[in-house]
C-alpha cells in the first residue's frame, strides 16, 4: 500500500498541474499524458506569442527544467498554501464595470521616483537566473528594455549587477540581502550605487530555518550531479553569487540577519544616496515604521509565499499598508499577479506599481528573452482590456471605487 502522504502529494501535483494549464481541458482524449510531458508540442506552440496567458508558461516551464529547479522556483512554504492564496485571493475582489466613458485612448504611464514608466509592472528580482536559461537576468533585461520596464536585480543574480544593466540599457533597482556582516552590506551598496542603480530594495521578509518541501521534494526526485550548477557542491549564494565577487564573505553567517531592527534601517539608510525601498512589509505599523526610519518607498510582498505561511495574501494586505503611508511614498505590491485584472485590482486599492516573479522565470524558462517579452505583453493587452470595459481611461482613473470585496 502506498503511503498516504505520497499519494496525497502526488494529487496535489497534478491537480496543481491541471490548474495551471487550463487549456489541457480542450485536448482530445487519450493525449493528457502527452500534454503534461510535453505541453508545447501538444499544442501546437512553436513561438512565445502562441502562448494564450500567463499561467501557461507555468506548465511550458515545468516540462523544461530539470526537477530541482522547477522545484525552486514552485516552492513556497510548509503546504504552499500562501503561495496558492496570493493569487486566489485577487477572485475575491470584483470590479465594477462603467459605460459612457471615452477609452478610444489609454494612458497606462506614471511617475515613479521621477522616471517614466510606461507601464505599472516591473520585474522584481528572482535569484538566479541561469537555473533557468543560459542566458539568464541578461535575457530578462533584454526584454525589460523592449518593452521599458523597471528591472530589479536580485542579489543573487546570475550575472554581475554591471552586465544586467549593460543589458537593460537603463538604470536598475539592485535588491539587497542584509547580511550579518556590516562591511558586506557596505559593499554591496556601493557596488550597486557605482552600477548606476537608482534604487536600492532591502529584502526583510525571509528568515533563516525556510520549511521548503517543495523544493527538498523536487531535489529528491533530481538524478543530476549537483555540481555541475553548483561549484563544490554548495548552494550557498553568498559565496557564489556575482554581485559578492571581491567581497570577503567569510564573516557572513546569515544572509537575512534573525537580529535586524529598525536601527539597522536608519543605518542603512546613512550610506544609501539614492532611493531606499523596503521589500516584505504587510502591516500598515511597518509600513509606517519604515516611512519614519527613512524608507523612500515600500513593497507588499510575502516573497511570492516563499518566506512565511501566514496564508495572508499581498493583495489582502494592501490596502492598510496604502493607508498607513497615506501617499506619502510609493506602495509596490508582488505576488500571485496572473492576469491583467489583477495588475488592475491591485492599482484600484492603491499600488504604484505591480513586480512580476514567477511569471518571468516560466516565460526565462519556456522561450529565453522572448518567453518574457510575451509575458508582459500578455499583462499589458489584458491590462487595457479591462481599463475599457471598467472606464478608466488612465491609470489615475483607477480608483478605489473601481473595486468591491465580494462577500461570499
Amino acid at each position: 500500500m502506498l503511503d498516504a502522504d505520497i499519494v496525497s502529494d502526488a494529487r496535489r501535483r497534478v491537480l496543481r498541474a491541471l490548474a495551471c494549464f487550463p487549456a489541457l481541458a480542450v485536448l482530445p482524449a487519450g493525449s493528457l499524458a502527452q500534454a503534461l510531458a510535453n505541453p508545447a508540442d501538444a499544442l501546437g506552440i512553436l513561438r512565445a506569442d502562441q502562448v494564450l496567458n500567463v499561467a501557461d508558461f507555468e506548465a511550458l516551464a515545468r516540462a523544461k527544467l530539470p526537477p530541482a529547479h522547477f522545484g525552486y522556483l514552485a516552492t513556497g512554504i510548509d503546504d504552499d498554501r500562501t503561495v496558492v492564496l496570493n493569487h486566489e485571493a485577487y477572485s475575491r475582489l470584483q470590479i465594477r464595470s462603467h459605460r459612457f466613458v471615452d477609452v478610444s485612448k489609454l494612458d497606462t504611464s506614471r511617475e515613479v521616483f521621477g522616471r517614466h514608466w510606461q507601464s505599472p509592472l516591473y520585474m522584481s528580482a528572482v535569484s538566479g537566473m541561469r537555473a533557468f536559461h543560459p542566458e539568464g537576468e541578461v535575457a530578462v533585461a533584454r526584454a525589460a528594455a523592449s518593452r521599458n520596464v523597471q528591472l530589479m536585480a536580485s542579489s543573487f543574480a546570475s550575472f554581475a549587477v554591471e552586465d544586467i544593466a549593460a543589458a537593460r540599457q537603463a538604470p536598475l533597482w539592485q535588491q539587497l540581502y542584509a547580511t550579518d556582516d556590516w562591511s558586506v552590506t557596505q559593499a554591496l551598496v556601493k557596488r550597486a550605487q557605482q552600477a548606476g542603480c537608482t534604487a536600492i530594495a532591502l529584502t526583510v521578509d525571509v528568515m533563516p530555518g525556510r520549511n521548503t518541501e517543495t523544493l527538498s521534494r523536487a531535489m529528491q526526485r533530481d538524478t543530476r550531479d549537483c555540481t555541475q550548477c553548483h561549484i563544490n557542491n554548495t548552494h550557498d549564494q553568498v559565496r557564489k553569487a556575482p554581485l559578492y565577487a571581491g567581497i570577503d564573505v567569510s564573516r557572513v553567517k546569515e544572509h537575512a540577519p534573525t537580529a535586524i531592527s529598525w536601527d539597522y534601517l536608519r543605518r542603512l539608510r546613512d550610506i544609501v544616496s539614492v532611493k531606499l525601498i523596503v521589500k516584505g512589509i504587510v502591516t500598515g505599523e511597518d509600513a509606517a515604521m519604515s516611512l519614519e526610519h527613512g524608507a523612500d518607498g515600500v513593497v507588499v510582498s510575502n516573497h511570492g509565499g516563499r518566506a512565511e505561511e501566514t496564508l495572508r495574501s499581498t493583495i489582502e494586505c494592501l490596502p492598510e499598508v496604502v493607508a498607513a503611508v497615506g501617499g506619502k511614498a510609493p506602495v509596490f505590491i508582488d505576488g500571485g499577479i496572473r492576469r491583467g485584472t489583477d495588475v488592475f485590482k491591485a492599482l484600484a486599492l492603491g499600488a504604484t506599481g505591480v513586480g512580476l516573479g514567477r511569471p518571468q522565470g516560466w516565460g526565462l524558462a519556456a522561450f529565453g528573452e522572448q518567453g518574457v517579452a510575451a509575458v508582459i505583453d500578455i499583462l499589458d493587452r489584458e491590462l487595457k482590456i479591462i481599463m475599457r470595459q471598467a472606464g478608466t481611461p488612465s491609470l489615475a482613473a483607477i480608483t478605489n471605487g473601481a473595486v468591491v470585496w465580494a462577500k461570499y
